[in-house]
């Protein structure tokens, strides 16, 4: 199911490159709403929604800009939000960048647990990566592919060509890891990178505690100025490992995953959980972008066709004797084979249609088909395997007809086709009133849709 904040909290702090004091309060929001920022110190607080489509810069940090509305360095942020498993959540600011804090995502995923997360009413949707999908940079060697996973995986390679840094290598396994493997990584720079940033007047807001610094070349005097003016120091010097001081490392290859929670926030942009494993060589925002980009596609695409992924392969969590237990219908009534999935809100069952079907006696002689009206009855049945299965005793209940809405026939079924059925609760089951939308998927098509409506009622005793 899809989750929120279970209430909103706030965060102080300095932006990394505009060096401002920024609030940020992250509230809860309904479903399917994802991350929306709100500018609360411009006129009407124009919202600017975490789409990749509205990415228009990605030099040290993603920005995004909707009708001149700015939000700049948003992706350790948004990493916080995919590493505690969020989906839905308005994200308030008074300033154009997130506080940048200590570098990471750690603040931000302690104040999401401060306040906790809860659980809606509807179930999310993923993008399940069923073949490779790559991007690459010609210009910087930058590549990402992504392969199918049953679990969103992320692995990132890095090597800048310095001898400080040398080759780093981080993944995670399972977005449960995010917070104790990956949020505390901190964003991280080369010396002579900080030196230019500083000469055009950006990291306003950076200090040596909020940024690693790798020491890639000799540190002059006069850069020991700049260093000891921008960072309020008296002293600045480097430490054996090559890092500026001030800082220990959290990790040996705290740049590595840092790089990894970077790929996350970013790829939180294509606006849907992904089921796939990332892998990640030499990642950038850029290039995180452009793949986010990509993956964007592929799910309009997936939604397009309206098809979820079903694993037909998987033992069944009721064969048709499980069925028959639960439910009073028998042959020749009996219009479902097996129940794929069940939960508190949905149900997928699977019907295998075949030439013995005995309505296929009439209907037609020279043209078989299967009748609309069954298609719906096999809806409303699978619906009442999701209502009996939650009671003690199924026996003794039957699920009725009260209504039946937005009926849409869009594929003829015929003799060995199989159809997917897939109910979900549109409300919460209250006094026995069910109501619930279901669809029946014929290979990649939508063959039958409805919204229904059925009672539950107990069984007279004779």
């Amino acid at each position: 199911m899809q989750k929120t904040l279970q209430q909103e909290v706030t965060l102080s702090g300095i932006g990394l490159h505009t060096g401002k004091e920024v609030k940020l309060t992250m509230k809860p929001a309904k479903e399917n709403t994802g991350f929306v920022f709100v500018r609360t110190d411009l006129e009407g607080h124009p919202q600017v929604e975490a789409d990749v489509n509205y990415v228009t810069a990605t030099e040290r940090g993603t920005t995004l800009e909707k009708l001149g509305v700015k939000i700049t360095t948003c992706e350790h942020l948004l990493a916080a939000l995919v590493g505690c498993d969020i989906d839905n959540a308005i994200l308030e600011m008074n300033a154009s960048e997130p506080p940048i804090l200590d570098g990471s995502s750690k603040y931000f995923v302690e104040a999401i647990e401060s306040v906790g997360v809860t659980e809606q009413n509807i179930a999310r949707e993923y993008l399940v990566v069923k073949e490779v999908l790559t991007y690459s940079d010609p210009a910087t060697g930058s590549e990402i592919t992504i392969i199918p996973s049953d679990t969103f995986e992320v692995t990132t390679m890095v090597d800048f060509g310095t001898k400080v840094l040398g080759t780093q290598n981080a993944t995670l396994k399972h977005i449960s890891e995010f917070k104790d493997e990956i949020s505390s990584a901190r964003t991280f720079s080369f010396l002579h990178e900080l030196e230019m940033l500083l000469d055009h007047g950006l990291i306003k807001g950076g200090d040596i505690s909020n940024a690693i610094v790798y020491v890639d070349k000799d540190l002059t005097p006069e850069t020991t100025e700049k260093l000891k003016k921008a960072f309020g120091k008296d002293e600045v010097s480097i430490r054996p490992n090559g890092i500026l001081d001030n800082l220990n490392l959290n990790y040996p290859n705290e740049a590595a995953r840092h790089k990894l929670l970077d790929v996350i926030g970013d790829l939180a942009l294509a606006g849907v959980k992904i089921k796939g494993k990332v892998i990640a060589n030499k990642p950038g925002h850029y290039v995180n972008t452009q793949f986010a980009k990509k993956l964007n596609r592929q799910w309009k695409l997936q939604r397009k066709k309206n098809v979820p992924d079903f694993d037909l392969t998987k033992e069944p969590v009721f064969d048709i004797n499980g069925i028959m237990r639960l439910m009073p219908h028998r042959p020749p009534f009996l219009l479902i084979d097996k129940i794929l999935e069940l939960s508190d809100s949905h149900v997928v069952g699977l019907k295998n249609v075949t030439m013995n079907e005995p309505f296929f006696v009439g209907h037609f002689p020279k043209e078989p088909v299967m009748p609309g009206v069954l298609q719906v009855e096999a809806l409303a049945q699978t619906g009442g395997i999701l209502v009996l299965a939650s009671v003690p005793d199924p026996e003794n209940y039957s699920t009725y007809f009260i209504k039946i809405d937005k009926v849409k026939f869009k594929k003829k079924v015929v003799p060995g086709d199989t159809i997917i059925f897939k109910i979900e609760l549109i409300a919460p089951i209250r006094r026995g009133i069910v109501h619930m939308q279901g669809y029946g998927y014929v290979g990649d098509t939508v063959a039958v849709e409805a919204e229904l409506m059925a009672q539950v009622a107990k069984n007279k005793v004779d």
